[in-house]
């Protein structure tokens, strides 16, 4: 019973290894048929596969006959297929024969059509090659030609594009690679020329500093003289009354005319303003005076290599230096002083206002401010040694038209007014001098004697030098005598004209009428207290001054004492300012010549004492005489001669000093 189960897991091993064999590939077969010859029952798998072989032959055997008749069939298709493909092959051959004779031409045509591609893809290259170089050449052609012209801004910009855009793109070629050699020492070569350009500008605004300030000032002036001629249009007839009056009602000066017309004549003559208006549109202004081309152009320059800071430190630290020389007092004071050198900052304030941040409004007021400290010094310094109101005046004349012309820039100027204000008592004390000097020659000079008048024309003539009215000697007939002597018209126009004076350096200080007014009057009173009571006082105590001269010393202060309101109202009508105004300061004439009188009362008094005295003196009395001789003696006949003479002079005194003789 255990063989029988034995043989049958052998045929069932087996069969399964026929299985395996027949379904497997015979790559892998190895391993089964290993495990047949490992086994005892060799011989049975043996005769087992022999039949399964048998099997299979007979199945094929079967399959071959039922189609066998097929397969005859398509080998009788398949030989007449073959007489077919034969002819075809031969037809094919003649065909492709036939086509190889004619394709010779055409691949002749396709050779020649690919070298016609090939030149064509050859000059298209060239051509794009030829389209990246040529703005390569012609820029820096045209940079060549904006070098060869100067036109170093424009050549900066090319060079830029040159080396940024069109290097890149026309590839790595030789003359590229030396044009981008050259491009740093272009850049070098353009700014150099470009800062010696700049050097040049400096050089040039530095010589021609006094042209660019006089015309900076001749603008200004221009200016302020239009705006005057427009006031002036509004002027009361007053006003031009007393215009005239300044032309022609001075004529006591020694030379014939008035000092002062001429230096100053611009501010009150209506028609020369309206000239000077006429000439503003032909006044270059200082941008027509300097070409500042090479500033713009070198501030460009310095701004696309990048270097705008050392430019502008270097423009700044340059414009220093020369402010410094320019404001660099002269050591000869005798010189004239040149103001317009200092219109420094005309250029100044254009390069502000042009250009983007080469100078700020910091800068240019830290210069100003160093300006105007150096400026005022050497104008006090200067104006100190000036002993002539001329020069004193036009010295202020010229210090206005620079603080208006400068201010008219924007730059504060309220220290130089405040210096002219303080130059104000320097020119009243040198006019103080001066008229000391004229009143004294017009003492000297005066005969001490009633004015003879023989015609109407000189009496109107004196009567316009100094206010003077008596009805009862306009009834007299010529020729006739004035009461005064030549000192009272004379003296009156001296202080005329010293108001003039006056009134000519307080002119365009921008100061209102009431200040000048003030200033007017205060100025006045020095010249009549200390002034003409100085030169009135010095007349009466001069010796040998008889007592005739000083009845008319008398006669003539009185004379001007009466004139003082004519000369309140003369300064009101110049200043425009009411007499009667609050705080108004009143003129001292009246005590001035109060005081003189006075004095002149007091030295006849002296002297006639002195006279009585040594009369008295004379006296020779015979003590022991036992009687008088009947008549007076020599002595007292004289003494009363002298008093009978004497006081016949008094006649010739005022009513009111009849009234109060002389203190006796």
């Amino acid at each position: 019973k255990e063989r029988g189960m034995a043989s049958a897991e052998t045929a069932a091993e087996h069969e399964r290894i026929l299985r395996e064999i027949e379904s497997t590939d015979t790559n892998c077969i190895g391993p089964t048929l290993r495990s047949v010859y490992d086994g005892q029952d060799h011989g049975l798998f043996m005769d087992k596969l022999e039949g399964r072989i048998r099997n299979h032959d007979r199945e094929i055997e079967k399959m071959c006959n039922h189609h066998f008749q097929g397969f005859v069939d398509s080998i009788t298709e398949l030989l007449k297929v073959r007489g077919e493909a034969q002819k075809l092959k031969c037809q094919v051959t003649e065909t492709n024969q036939k086509l190889q004779n004619d394709g010779k031409e055409l691949l002749t045509s396709m050779d020649e059509l690919r070298q016609c591609r090939l030149q064509q893809r050859n000059i298209a290259t060239t051509i794009d090659k030829l389209t990246h170089c040529l703005p390569v050449l012609e820029m820096y052609s045209k940079l060549q030609e904006q070098m060869r012209a100067k036109r170093y801004y424009p050549a900066l910009r090319t060079l830029e594009q040159l080396e940024g855009s069109c290097l890149p793109q026309a590839g790595s070629y030789r003359f590229c690679a030396i044009m981008a050699e050259n491009i740093p020492r272009l850049r070098t070569h353009i700014r150099d020329v470009s800062m010696s350009d700049l050097k040049d500008f400096l050089e040039s605004i530095r010589k021609h500093s006094d042209k660019i300030g006089e015309t900076a000032m001749k603008q200004a002036q221009v200016q302020i003289a239009r705006d005057n001629a427009v006031t002036s249009q509004q002027r009361s007839a007053s006003g031009q009354r007393i215009r005239k009056e300044v032309c022609s009602g001075t004529e006591v000066d020694r030379n014939g005319s008035n000092p002062f017309s001429e230096k100053y004549s611009g501010i009150l003559d209506v028609e020369d303003e309206e000239v000077s208006e006429e000439r503003l549109i032909s006044i270059p202004g200082a941008q027509d005076l300097v070409d500042f081309s090479p500033v713009y152009r070198c501030l460009h320059i310095y701004t696309v290599l990048g270097a705008r800071d050392t430019f502008e430190n270097y423009y700044r630290k340059q414009r220093r230096k020369q402010a410094r020389l320019v404001l660099q007092p002269h050591s000869n004071m005798v010189r004239p002083l040149t103001l317009p050198k200092h219109i420094f900052f005309v250029v100044e304030d254009h390069i502000l206002h042009t250009t983007q941040g080469l100078v700020n409004r910091a800068y240019v007021e830290e210069l100003w401010e160093l300006a105007l400290s150096k400026t005022i010094a050497a104008l006090r310094t200067h104006s100190s040694y000036c002993t002539d109101p001329d020069l004193i005046l036009d010295l202020k004349n010229l210090i206005v038209l620079f603080a208006d012309t400068l201010q008219g820039y924007g730059f504060p100027v309220n220290q130089l007014f405040d210096m002219l204000l303080e130059m104000r008592d320097q020119y009243g004390e040198i006019l103080l001098k001066k008229w000391n000097q004229s009143f004294r020659q017009i003492l000297d000079q005066d005969n001490y004697s009633p004015i003879p008048v023989a015609s109407p024309e000189e009496y109107q003539r004196i009567a316009g030098q100094c206010p003077f009215q008596d009805p009862e000697l306009d009834k007299m007939p010529f020729p006739k005598k004035l009461p005064f002597s030549e000192f009272v018209p004379k003296v009156y126009s001296q202080l005329k004209e010293f108001i003039y004076a006056c009134l000519k350096y307080s002119e365009d200080l921008h100061l209102s009428s009431t200040e000048i007014d003030d200033m007017i009057r205060k100025s006045t009173n020095l010249l009549l207290t200390r002034t003409l009571s100085h030169c009135l006082h010095y007349a009466i105590k001069k010796k040998n001054v008889g007592l005739a001269e000083l009845v008319q010393i008398i006669i003539n202060t009185t004379h001007l004492e009466q004139s003082c309101h004519y000369l309140e109202e003369f300064i009101s009508n110049i200043t425009n300012v009411p007499p009667d105004t609050i705080n108004a300061t009143k003129l001292y004439g009246t005590s001035t010549f109060k005081d003189a009188r006075h004095a002149a009362e007091e030295e006849i008094y002296t002297n006639l004492n002195k006279k009585i005295d040594q009369f008295l003196q004379l006296a020779d009395y015979d003590w022991m005489a036992a009687q008088g001789g009947g008549q007076a003696s020599d002595y007292l006949s004289d003494l009363i001669a002298f008093l009978c003479s004497t006081f016949a002079v008094f006649t010739h005194l005022p009513v009111i000093m009849l009234l109060c003789p002389l203190g006796f």
